[in-house]
């Protein structure tokens, strides 16, 4: 039986699957079963990026946004870019007063329902700590400070509506994403059901406090997907080598381990140690 790729699935999943000049429109439960049970394929090895350290990949991520800023503003004026919180603010935070700030709209790929400057919960108060402040002229898409996941994903996608769209969905030039050790992407955790919804933002209640998410179609609209994984510690010597395997190459699906729903069209800068549990790449 052949697999299906991420973009075919999403198809079905979208109603929009076509055979031919016929229009296949599933019911909506078969759709979320063929994107949450369908096996992928491995990540194809020229996708993958295995560099020394943890920063030789936040020099190469500040390079990548570099790049894709210019490349956007020289096209068409303007350059989106999506952004989640973790370690890649880290990265970031060695982008200071870039010249093209003043022509940059800023998103976040997921964020939690929290006042906006509450360093400890807020990614964007960590974000303007680190180097939002510095940005300036930044169009910076924020939440209001509310408790509410759902009135908040409902403003945001408001919000959204500035962009372009390209099909049904804003598209980001760049989309910059962390994949947490359960496979997480965003707010999109395993076994949960808003991996099978498509709205543009979602709301996200399995933790307090709540967040709002992009959809994995959403994500999946992007001009540009990077995914950065690198770092050691004490309790992961080995960093993110087993989520990494997982997500590039294991018998996974989307339900089971949402990263690998970017295989695809990602991406993937990581360190060796990340890396060091990979086959072939």
């Amino acid at each position: 039986m052949k697999r299906l790729s991420i973009l075919e699935i999403l198809l079905f999943v979208l109603n929009i699957g076509r055979i031919g000049s016929f229009v296949l429109r599933p019911p909506s439960f078969i759709s979320n079963t063929i994107l949450s049970a369908t096996k992928l394929s491995p990540v194809a090895p020229d996708k993958v990026h295995i560099l020394p350290d943890a920063d030789a990949v936040s020099n190469r991520i500040v390079s990548i946004v570099n790049e894709a800023a210019s490349k956007a503003i020289s096209s068409k004026g303007h350059f989106n870019l999506a952004i989640p919180g973790g370690s890649i603010l880290n990265m970031l935070s060695e982008i200071s007063d870039p010249p093209w700030a003043s022509k940059t709209t800023l998103a976040y790929v997921n964020h939690k329902c929290v006042e906006n400057d509450d360093l400890n919960l807020s990614t964007h108060a960590k974000a303007n700590s680190k180097f939002l402040s510095t940005w300036s002229g930044c169009n910076v898409l924020t939440l209001t400070g509310s408790s509410s996941p759902s009135n908040e994903a409902e403003i945001y996608k408001t919000s959204l509506k500035s962009l372009p769209l390209k099909g049904s969905y804003p598209s980001f030039d760049l989309c910059l994403i962390g994949v947490g050790t359960d496979g997480h992407i965003g707010s999109l955790y395993p076994s949960r059901p808003e991996l099978t919804l498509t709205d543009w933002i979602l709301p996200v209640s399995m933790k307090e406090p709540g967040s709002i998410t992009f959809s994995l179609p959403m994500i999946l609209n992007s001009e540009e997907i990077v995914i950065a994984a690198c770092g050691v510690s004490e309790k992961y010597p080995l960093g993110k080598s087993e989520g990494m395997k997982r997500a590039i190459m294991g018998d996974e699906t989307v339900e089971t381990f949402p990263a690998v729903g970017l295989r695809e069209k990602a991406t993937w800068i990581i360190d060796e140690a990340a890396g060091s549990s990979l086959e072939g790449y």
